[in-house]
């Protein structure tokens, strides 16, 4: 355990921080899993959201940037194997 009170702090914030990006993967997570798992008829409707939760994650620090535009660009080409517009 920390002596210091500043490293006692550390540990704290440390700790929220990791809870919060654990919520903001998982939510991430949820988002992929469910688009990946939705009929072709629901793929166009849940892109949309599925980038902004991407997105999402990019502004709170929890994945890469160009993660991001990975994981963006696979499902783009996967909605356009599909036949769903794409997203903007």
């Amino acid at each position: 355990m920390a002596n210091i009170k500043s490293a006692e702090k550390r540990i704290h914030q440390s700790e929220l921080r990791r809870n919060r990006n654990r919520a903001v993967r998982s939510r991430l997570r949820s988002a992929i899993k469910g688009y990946r798992q939705a009929t072709d008829d629901r793929k166009a409707a849940s892109l949309p959201a599925t980038v902004a939760e991407i997105d999402r994650a990019v502004k709170k620090g929890v994945i890469h940037r160009n993660a991001a535009a990975r994981y963006k660009s696979r499902l783009a080409k996967k909605s356009a194997r599909a036949g769903a517009p794409p997203a903007r």
